[in-house]
């Protein structure tokens, strides 16, 4: 007995069918017309899509800020399925002095059994040495096959050097180093010099991350992949200038892949100005990098639509604005950085991207489900409606019109980046593997079902 999808239209990059989809078990078995057999259960998507779940590719689930965890795996994961996101893939941090093993066996621990989503990992590198260069080798064989670096934060950036020779050590395994690009030593410089003037709002985390910063980190790190001849991923692009930087460098015949999330699409550098009784509610918007210009968002809109952006993930990092924001009441410094999103993605970018014109239903699938599944090593296990594929599925009716509210949401956070958007479409059904997870955007299965993903080796790929 298996579950028939009927009288929906399949998106994938390359179009969309009218065709039924056959699930038996965790997987697609046929696409088609008139292939249901005795005792399948049919679910009639009549006027609805039928897309492969979103996958997250940018995660931080479990962050602490003095003691108190906001979103756990749990709750995290339990939001992001709400939203249409069926696998997520969270970053495993290294602490200076400790091994990459750690980091796993860390991270094992917090989502055994915990997750809503499947999920796997990036190993976070920020301490690199002989030993680490080694655990490359064994974090491949756990099916960890990308890892991340940063040029920002005392507590986890590392010299050129270390990026150089890491490029190396990924180019000879057939891996990929995502990066945090931003000059983090100029920053704390900037920000010195921002507390010492009294300059402590919310706003001057904007004002000493400016983009050329980020700019600079880019071409540095596009400099040092050329030279090895390697593939680099760049995580959170905010800005015009550093999209400017890449597509110089793609013309040159680099392969930079590019990862871009809603809040530099959808929002500005506005959100830091004091609003309404509260001049400390920039906080809400500290994240890193910051809050860019309109042109910004225009610009990265344009390169989604273009292909020249590969994909859209969260970078969710949930805070309380209470308590945890409020760390920073008297040093901007100290305020928490990240925010929450794995719950509105999916929508806004349709509501935002599709129904304004910005990009197609076609491309909507391409940047949240299928490149993500492709170049981390998903494909086409995951990330595409497609015979023997994961039945990893989102019905989603475009029609419905609803408010964000942070009141309302799965989040476990107290409040919203969004609150008081418009958005479009409702989760009819959602399958995670053949398994029906959410139905008319309410969760059905209430024991987390989400299981560890090994992965291949990622598609390197420039549109």
């Amino acid at each position: 007995m298996g579950i028939i999808i009927t009288n929906g239209r399949i998106v994938s990059s390359e179009g969309i069918l009218e065709k039924d989809v056959r699930i038996v078990g965790e997987k697609i078995v046929e696409i088609g017309l008139n292939i249901s057999k005795a005792g399948d259960k049919i679910i009639d998507a009549k006027g609805s899509y039928i897309m492969p779940g979103a996958i997250d590719v940018h995660t931080h689930f479990d962050a602490d800020a003095c003691g108190i965890v906001a979103d756990s795996f749990y709750t995290g994961t339990k939001a992001a399925i709400s939203g249409g996101t069926t696998t997520i893939i969270d970053f495993a941090e290294q602490v200076k002095g400790g091994t990459l093993r750690e980091a796993l066996n860390q991270w094992n621990e917090k989502t055994e059994d915990n997750t809503y989503t499947d999920y796997g990992y990036h190993m976070t590198i920020s301490d690199w040495n002989k030993e680490t260069q080694k655990e490359m080798e064994d974090m491949v064989k756990e099916g960890i096959t990308s890892f991340k670096m940063f040029f920002a934060y005392k507590d986890l950036q590392v010299g050129d050097g270390a990026i150089y020779e890491a490029l190396k050590k990924s180019k000879e395994l057939g891996v990929l180093i995502s990066f945090h690009c931003e000059n983090g030593y100029i920053i704390d410089k900037l920000r010195e010099e921002a507390i010492l003037n009294g300059n402590i709002e919310p706003i001057f985390h904007m004002e000493t991350r400016p983009p050329a910063l980020e700019r600079e980190s880019i071409s540095r790190l596009i400099s040092i992949g050329e030279v090895v001849n390697t593939p680099v991923y760049i995580v959170h692009l905010s800005s015009k200038e550093g999209y400017e930087e890449i597509q110089r460098a793609k013309e040159r015949g680099q392969k930079v892949l590019i990862e871009t999330c809603p809040q530099y699409l959808l929002l500005n550098k506005d959100y830091y100005l004091p609003r309404g009784q509260d001049s400390f509610e920039g906080a809400k918007y500290v994240m890193s990098p910051p809050l860019r210009d309109i042109e910004s968002n225009k610009v990265l809109w344009k390169g989604l639509n273009l292909g020249e952006i590969d994909v859209v993930a969260t970078d969710h990092c949930a805070f309380n604005y209470k308590v945890q924001k409020e760390l920073g009441i008297d040093d901007f410094t100290k305020i928490p950085n990240g925010a929450p999103g794995v719950e509105n993605r999916f929508k806004l970018i349709y509501t935002y991207g599709v129904r304004e014109k910005k990009i197609t239903m076609e491309k909507l699938v391409e940047v949240l489900s299928e490149n993500p599944a492709k170049i981390f090593g998903l494909y086409p296990k995951k990330g595409v409606i497609k015979e023997g594929s994961h039945a990893d599925i989102v019905i989603f009716n475009p029609e419905y019109k609803s408010i964000i509210k942070a009141e309302e949401q799965i989040q476990n956070v107290d409040y919203n980046l969004y609150e008081g958007f418009i958005q479009y479409g409702r989760f009819e059904y959602i399958f995670l593997r053949g398994q029906i997870i959410v139905e008319k955007e309410k969760i059905i299965n209430s024991t987390p079902t989400g299981k560890y993903q090994r992965r291949g080796k990622p598609k390197f790929h420039n549109n």
